[in-house]
């Protein structure tokens, strides 16, 4: 017999005349006519008979007839599996009625024996045919036979049965914790392996029978959704699997080691991932787990841990369960995990971490402040300067919502500690440098260690899943963003720690500049140095006494000036123009103190040049005089004292004071010889020297050009100096590192009884030779007065400004003046409410304001 592939090779042919069939129908999309049914007679076997019978006529010449559907009607089930892939004689359109039911049956059973043998687990039984045979019988079934309906129930009856036997193998094996994990990761395997032969084998039930039905899942949904209502669905198998993690978490963390059936955890976890059961059966119960279990071990060892050893407690467990993670979990259950450890952990330590005990103290407004000072974790990192440990304190702390714990004792902490510094009177001597250290550390904390990772602004080429991962390993995150926050507290807390001591920190702010500009850059870079400089202004920032440090910062500048001890005038003047510009504007002297000085040159040189002009220029001494305005310089004038230098000085200035005043008429001169210096040629046993010393200095070394040995006593009559500063000037000529005068007797104080006598056994490598003053130094006298004249401008600083504000308000509540009278000078200084009270006291006896009748609390101004 012909096959039906033969048959349709030859498309003008006749051929289905012919074909051993006993009904053909034909039909075509013009005639909406049921086809009709014509026996096949032997006369009709010959071409032409063909245009006789109306059922057999096929117009294959005219085109425009349309597509013809053929329904063959007893088709061998041999037969179709000749047909070739590409042609399907199926048409779900078109029913046919088998003549042979019997060999439908015969492939029904043969893919039904096939199903229970795929889904009997340990079988040793071989399938009833190839893989070919059950995939072709499985079509004809479906197909031909129509029995889709009848294979998918026995299908679910199978896998039911199959899942049941399962469930009653799993449940009965006798394994227990993690080696019963194994028994579960066999029998998925098993089961998915056979899910997809099934699921290849039948083929035309899954895409042809079960896609056009909607209410029908897949086979694939139809096996996995038994398996896990049957399965992970079970209360028994659910408590084995929680059994198995429990054995293998509990004993890794207990034993901080890897356990020996680690490795099935992974397996296990995949099947999870593939059955779409990992969320609910794993992480879900994995997390509530580790919470427990570090909420407990949290509650134990606060007790007998101290806060900083349970710190590094929690750093180590938090490492080790990322560590797990990596090993065992999937991406996505990274973060969770950690994130639940820090909270377990940390969870109600935050404060105990941070600040434990209170106490209260009042700064110097009288405004009570509440300081912990007792920090059981955070200070001594920070007293140690530990700054990965911190910054990792920082880490745990942002992942259990505690930045702001971590905030507020953070600030509490750099007050603390900025007091503590400031307080010390002890150390006053290594105060800035200390307070520059301290700062540095701190800003470096706020830049880097309490700091929020964040992506780069080019995210292209960047892995977002890398960026993750910084947060929760060692390596560096890409970039960093400061937290604002913390970069305030830091502010704040330098702020309220130098009120802890009013006054003397801007003091020795100002000293400490005035040694560096001395000192100069010693070889360090141009911008290093400006860098220390401008560190020392961040400080100057805090303290709310800028009338001290301006006030002795004018001091130490005059005085580098007038001495020449400035190691750069481009960095004093860059120096001054930066506080003028940020800070003050009363800064703004520093450019009349410079003027001063190039007039004062130009005027040496023009009577310089009229002494030359007389041919009364001195061969043997040189005079330089500087001419100050009183206004720009924080000096006070002194009386001269008549007899203190040699006549022939005395001489020179009288000539250069007609000079001037020829010159300029009307101005006064005041001299002031403590600043004066003077160079003076001494001939010693070794040579000859030049000493560089002070007015008074060289005023007691020249009497020792008629005498050799002069008692105290002679040189005080000789020399009319108060007796503090003779005595430091006699002081730092024999009792210093160079001796040009010998004492006796020995010692490092001069007193009453000693005699003095020129050394001339004197040696120095230098040919000139500089003699410290000490008096040019500031002495703890000077300083005192210092202090007394700004506590005096003070106060006319506040009565300026009350005067000032009651002539434009007119009528004033007291609290309402004393409010506004801060307010106006704060930028000099902020004054103590007792110190204003005083001050509208002392003005209501001057009658520029008085109380008002009806009102006491009132203050009125008096036009």
């Amino acid at each position: 017999m012909t096959d039906v592939f033969t048959l349709l090779s030859f498309p003008k042919s006749r051929a289905f005349s012919s074909y051993g069939s006993p009904y053909i129908e034909v039909s075509t999309q013009e005639s909406h006519s049921p086809p009709r049914k014509t026996p096949r007679l032997d006369r009709d076997l010959d071409s032409a008979s063909a245009s006789r019978s109306r059922g057999h006529v096929i117009k294959q010449e005219d085109e425009s007839a349309g597509p013809i559907v053929i329904t063959i009607s007893g088709l061998q089930s041999t037969s179709i599996g000749q047909i070739p892939a590409k042609f399907d004689p199926f048409i779900p359109s078109c029913l046919v009625h088998s003549q042979a039911t019997h060999v439908y049956d015969k492939e029904f059973a043969l893919v039904k024996r096939s199903i229970r043998l795929l889904l009997t687990n340990n079988s040793h039984e071989k399938l009833p045919g190839t893989y070919e045979r059950i995939f072709n019988a499985c079509r004809t079934v479906v197909s031909v036979a129509q029995k889709g309906e009848g294979l998918y129930e026995n299908l679910k009856i199978e896998v039911e049965r199959c899942n049941n036997e399962l469930a009653r193998v799993l449940k009965g094996d006798t394994r227990n914790g993690v080696e019963w994990l194994v028994a579960l990761v066999e029998a998925s395997e098993w089961y998915e392996k056979r899910v997809n032969i099934l699921e290849s084998l039948l083929a035309y039930l899954d895409r042809g029978y079960m896609h056009e039905k909607v209410d029908l899942s897949s086979i694939r949904t139809l096996c996995y959704s038994q398996f896990s209502l049957q399965i992970f669905g079970n209360s028994d198998i659910a408590q084995k699997i929680r059994a198995g993690i429990d054995d293998w978490i509990i004993w890794e963390r207990k034993n901080r080691a890897v356990h020996a059936h680690r490795e099935v955890l992974p397996k296990f976890i995949a099947r999870l991932q593939h059955h779409g059961q990992y969320d609910e059966i794993f992480e879900s119960y994995l997390v509530s787990v580790t919470f427990d279990f570090y909420s407990s071990e949290s509650t134990d060892l606060s007790k007998s841990l101290t806060a900083q050893d349970f710190l590094l407690h929690c750093e180590g467990r938090r490492n080790e369960e990322i560590r797990r993670a990596k090993d065992v979990m999937p991406r996505s259950s990274w973060l969770v995990i950690q994130g639940t450890t820090d909270r377990a952990l940390l969870s109600g330590r935050l404060e105990w971490l941070v600040k434990d005990g209170k106490f209260c103290t009042s700064d110097a407004l009288g405004v009570a402040i509440d300081f912990r000072l007792v920090f059981t974790a955070l200070a001594p990192l920070i007293e140690q300067r530990k700054e990965k440990e911190l910054e990792r304190m920082y880490q745990l702390f942002v992942t259990v919502d505690g930045k702001k714990v971590l905030l507020e004792g953070f600030k509490l902490c750099i007050q603390g500690t900025t007091r503590k510094i400031v307080t010390d009177v002890d150390q006053d001597d290594q105060m800035v440098e200390r307070l520059l250290e301290f700062k540095a550390f701190a800003e470096r904390l706020v830049a880097d260690a309490f700091a929020t990772p964040k992506s780069p602004r080019n995210t292209a080429n960047v892995d977002q899943e890398d960026i993750r991962d910084a947060m929760i390993v060692d390596t560096p995150p890409i970039v960093k963003k400061p937290n604002k926050d913390f970069k305030y507290a830091l502010s704040d807390a330098f702020q309220r720690g130098f009120r802890s001591r009013r006054n003397k920190p801007a003091e020795l702010l100002a000293k400490h500049l005035d040694k560096a500009l001395r000192k100069g850059q010693q070889g360090k870079k141009d911008a290093d140095f400006e860098k220390e400089l401008d560190a020392v202004l961040g400080l100057y920032r805090f303290t709310e006494d800028k009338d001290v440090f301006r006030t002795f910062y004018h001091r130490a500048l005059a005085k580098r000036l007038l001495l020449e001890k400035s190691a750069s005038d481009d960095i004093e003047k860059s120096l001054l123009k930066k506080l003028k510009e940020l800070y003050d504007s009363e800064f703004g002297m520093g450019d009349h103190m410079f003027n001063d000085l190039a007039l004062s040159r130009d005027t040496m040189r023009d009577y310089n040049e009229h002494r030359q002009r007389l041919g009364d220029a001195p061969e043997s001494q040189n005079l330089t005089a500087m001419v100050l305005q009183r206004s720009f310089w924080p000096f006070a004038a002194r009386t001269h004292v008549a007899g203190l230098l040699p006549p022939n000085m005395e001489t020179e200035l009288l000539k250069y004071t007609a000079f001037y005043k020829g010159k300029h008429q009307g101005h006064k001169l005041d001299w002031y010889h403590s600043l004066g210096t003077a160079t003076l040629r001494a001939r010693f046993d070794t040579g000859a020297k030049e000493l560089s010393v002070s007015l008074h200095q060289a005023a007691v070394l020249l009497l020792f050009n008629n005498e050799m040995d002069i008692s105290f006593k002679d040189i005080k009559n000789a020399i009319p100096l108060e007796d503090s500063e003779l005595r430091r000037t006699l002081q730092s000529l024999a009792c210093g590192k160079k001796r040009v005068l010998k004492k006796q007797p020995v010692g490092k104080n001069v007193n009453d009884g000693d005699v003095f006598s020129f050394n001339s056994d004197f040696t120095d490598p230098g040919y000139r030779v500089h003699i410290n003053s000490i008096q040019v130094k500031e002495t703890p006298e000077e300083s005192k007065k210092t202090q007394s004249l700004i506590e005096s401008d003070r106060k006319h600083v506040l009565d300026a400004a009350i005067v000032r504000i009651m002539k434009a308000r007119k009528e004033m509540k007291n609290e309402d003046l004393k409010t506004a009278t801060i307010d106006a000078v704060k930028n000099h200084f902020v004054p103590d409410v007792e110190m204003i009270k005083q001050r509208i006291g002392e003005l209501v006896d001057q009658e520029y304001i008085k109380r008002s009748e009806t009102d006491m609390n009132t203050f009125l101004y008096v036009a």
